[in-house]
């Protein structure tokens, strides 16, 4: 038996895919097509929508509706054509490629880069540099893409290069076995390490937003203090889980909203009596601080424990470079 959450590809010759999965505890009680979406994430929820209806997706072996609520250990089984993504565009662009092999890619995304189209960033994505770089990923799901960075977020990423390798890293990510550890600068300071257990849903009312909800997904944040200063701190972020927007809503949760975040972090807070070069460094930095620093899963063709690193970005060091000098103009005279 398949452990629940966990998926399974079968691809032949044709473009037919199958797919089966298990619903977890932690997803008992939801609709049919909001496990789906959570289940299959590689595929849109359009998509799932059709293939529910259509009896591509049957949930027991039986046909239901997308309003539809399952229960933990409830099987789903997708047995569909495998969309073809005629509109995704291979673009030649640099990428800053760490790893790569034939089962897949690491590769260290810059800030200002969304990962994959989408209404308003049909081009100028990872995906778009990703199909110019290998342009045999038009045939996986979502170019091989295993999980997402925000669009101002840095750091690495693990992309796929077959359907099999796919299929692997999909269950690492859900089962948690992939590592993803990040920094982050907050405002104010934090006196000690901790975690953050809130679950996450859609902000009732900005619908591009997440927010903490008594009824939501669960999600699960550790962090620790790498150092403090006057009025920041720089963290050291782990997930026990990937939800959407998690550490930025998380940190704002604990009121110390990551620096430069211009979804969840308020007002930006200068401290008072501050230098000039710490009160321009603040006010210039226009997206949030976090870098995803370090990757470590289990290689998909041969097993073996794998990790990689990236560097502190150039605008974080100077940010971080600017805290470190601050003090209190007059607090010694």
């Amino acid at each position: 038996m398949l452990p629940a959450g966990l998926i399974k590809y079968h691809c032949g010759m044709s473009s037919k895919i199958s797919l089966t999965a298990e619903v977890p505890q932690d997803l008992s009680g939801y609709r049919l097509d909001q496990i789906a979406a959570k289940l299959f994430p590689d595929y849109s929820r359009a998509r799932l929508q059709i293939w529910i209806k259509d009896g591509s997706l049957l949930v027991n072996a039986r046909r239901l509706r997308p309003r539809d609520r399952l229960h933990a250990g409830d099987k789903l089984e997708v047995n569909a054509e495998l969309p073809v993504q005629e509109n995704w565009l291979a673009e030649p662009m640099a990428l800053d490629i760490v790893f790569e092999d034939d089962c897949l890619i690491i590769v260290n995304k810059p800030a200002n880069m969304v990962v994959h189209p989408a209404s308003g960033h049909g081009d100028g994505t990872l995906l778009n540099g990703l199909l110019h770089h290998h342009n045999a990923l038009q045939q996986l799901p979502r170019a091989g893409i295993v999980h997402r960075l925000d669009k101002d977020t840095t750091g690495l990423m693990v992309v796929a290069k077959t359907l099999a390798s796919h299929a692997a890293l999909v269950n690492q990510m859900q089962a948690r076995d992939i590592a993803r550890e990040y920094e982050a600068v907050v405002q104010g300071v934090l006196t000690g390490g901790g975690t953050v257990d809130a679950a996450l849903g859609r902000h009732p009312v900005n619908r591009k937003k997440r927010a903490v909800l008594e009824i939501g997904q669960r999600a699960v944040t550790h962090y620790r203090v790498i150092k403090r200063y006057r009025s920041h701190t720089h963290l050291e972020v782990k997930l026990d889980t990937g939800r959407t927007h998690q550490i930025r809503v998380h940190m704002a949760h604990l009121n110390h909203p990551i620096v430069g975040d211009p979804m969840y972090g308020g007002r930006q807070r200068i401290p008072a009596a501050c230098s000039e070069e710490l009160i321009h460094g603040l006010k210039a930095f226009k997206r949030q601080a976090l870098h995803a620093r370090r990757l470590a899963l289990h290689h998909p063709g041969n097993g073996k424990l794998m990790s990689w690193e990236s560097a502190t970005p150039p605008d974080m060091v100077s940010l971080i470079y600017e805290l470190s000098k601050d003090v209190q103009i007059g607090a010694h005279a």
